[in-house]
């Protein structure tokens, strides 16, 4: 089988078939760069890095190109509003590009410890005014936009198939929109291509309709055509991002070019705080830096980069992650019993006798290798790949225990979680700095379990059973067996 992804175009899984053979073309919209990267945008960067990692794993050639928003983005996702960037410089007291910069290194420096690949292109939107600008010139020239007092708007009643990848009625939209729309707009639902700056606005610049800066919408269309080309393989998002964002992003694009614009949508979930989603306007976000460190109110501890990275992979892509602690504990416990077991097998290997490939231990790496790959082809499903891993986990000891177990067997076993922990999933390295301290790691994965069972005891006896049930459960993610006492005590142990 090959890899099947869910398209939000269509509504439906379908094989991945891309417009060359053994090459695919990947666009994903990258952060509006006017704070720190937080655990919302670790759900979506590394779901995407999946994606790319998978497709490199299966042989594809990918060309990833993840943009950097700069200028353009409104406050409120629209046409109206300050510009996000501008408005949080003025706060800070600083240049907008100068906060640009700032923000734009410290997403890559999350983005790096979080163990992401780099892009092959990272566009930035004040990069590509003049693509922008031609871009609304051939809009302009085929009548699907027109310009009024400086700004130019897309003319939705043109596009007929405006709505195809949210649902949305065209009718209805207008019926549920807001009051105050520009007076300059035909209909409510027609989307700015290019704003007029006001005289004191910074981020501006000259074009055919005077000083001004370009619509959020218009510069992912514009970059991701003069970097993939009319048509691109796969368009990734955030799922608030749907509407109206790629939304437009097919307007304007289909109509310049009068071609597809995207052959796969593919939308990632959100994480959630207490049901409600987790976003910086909303004030409920904890940045990766704090979850690195432990700086905030929600946490108890630090937690190492990959552990969150295998917070998020224990959730499908396309289902929201709710945010607690006790779940980031049970990544990080799950993280640490991975990383000790890969540490057990590289320093067995040194001393491990010389031998064959014992053959019943290499059908069991094919058998979980085939599992692994069902679980990624069938739309990414990285928590049945991790339960895979930690199937592997548990073998591993098995073979560890057996001291005839050979040189060549242990080697064939770190291959299998090289390629499939590291390559894919990005949650084992190639090679960790102090691996004689395999021991002592051991020993703090038991103290953590030790410390999340004493908080649990505590719960029990306080009557929160609620908070009793989701330590277990987040436990038994890990492969942890809670065994419940008589006497009101609780022990645990692997699986």
């Amino acid at each position: 089988m090959g890899l099947n992804l869910y398209n939000s175009l269509t509504r439906r899984k379908e094989e991945f078939e891309p417009l060359e053979k053994g090459r695919a073309g990947v666009y994903v919209c990258g952060p509006t760069v006017y704070g720190h990267a937080h655990l919302g945008h670790a759900k979506s960067y590394v779901s995407f890095d999946i994606l790319v990692r998978y497709l490199r794993y299966l042989g594809y050639a990918v060309t990833y190109v993840q943009n950097i928003t700069d200028v353009g983005h409104l406050t409120d996702d629209a046409d109206e509003g300050e510009d996000k960037i501008a408005k949080e410089a003025k706060k800070e007291k600083t240049h907008p590009m100068a906060l640009a910069e700032m923000y734009t290194r410290s997403f890559f420096e999350d983005m790096d410890r979080l163990n992401c690949v780099r892009p092959d292109i990272s566009p930035r939107a004040s990069g590509h005014i003049i693509e922008q600008i031609e871009l609304v010139k051939t809009l302009v020239e085929k009548e699907y936009a027109y310009e009024v007092n400086g700004s130019v708007y897309f003319d939705v009643a043109k596009f007929a198939e405006y709505g195809k990848l949210s649902g949305r009625n065209v009718e209805e939209m207008q019926a549920g929109a807001r009051v105050e729309v520009s007076p300059d707009k035909k209909s409510p639902v027609d989307f700015a291509l290019w704003k007029k700056a006001e005289p004191n606005h910074i981020m501006q610049w000259p074009s055919p309709w005077g000083k001004g800066y370009p619509g959020w919408h218009l510069e992912c269309s514009a970059m991701s055509m003069k970097y993939l080309g009319a048509t691109i393989d796969i368009h990734g998002g955030g799922l608030e991002n749907q509407f109206p964002h790629h939304e437009c992003e097919i307007a304007q694009s289909e109509a310049a070019n009068g071609v597809q614009f995207v052959r796969y949508w593919i939308h990632n979930n959100m994480v959630t705080v207490d049901s409600q989603k987790m976003g910086k306007s909303l004030n409920n976000f904890i940045t990766l830096k704090q979850a690195f460190s432990g700086a905030h109110e929600r946490l108890t501890r630090s937690y190492d980069p990959l552990a969150v990275r295998q917070l998020v992979l224990n959730s499908h892509y396309r289902s929201p992650l709710d945010f607690s602690d006790a779940a980031l504990f049970a990544a990080q416990s799950g993280y640490e019993k991975i990383t000790a077991s890969v540490l057990a097998i590289r320093m067995r290997e040194n001393s491990a006798p010389e031998g064959e490939l014992d053959k019943k231990a290499a059908q069991s790496l094919e058998d979980f290798r085939e599992k692994f790959e069902a679980g990624m082809n069938d739309d990414l499903n990285t928590s049945v790949a991790l339960a895979t891993m930690f199937e592997i986990v548990r073998f591993s000891t098995d073979l560890l225990d057996d001291k005839s177990t050979t040189k060549q067997t242990l080697d064939a076993l770190d291959q299998l979680f090289r390629k499939l922990g590291g390559d894919v999933l990005g949650i084992v390295e190639d090679s960790y700095s102090g691996q004689e301290v395999t021991v002592e790691q051991q020993e703090r994965f038991v103290r953590l379990v030790n410390s999340f069972m004493e908080e649990r005891i505590k719960a029990r006896r306080e009557k929160k059973f609620e908070l009793s049930d989701l330590i277990r459960d987040r436990l038994e993610t890990s492969d942890i067996v809670v065994v419940d006492e008589a006497d009101g005590t609780s022990t645990w142990r692997d699986k």
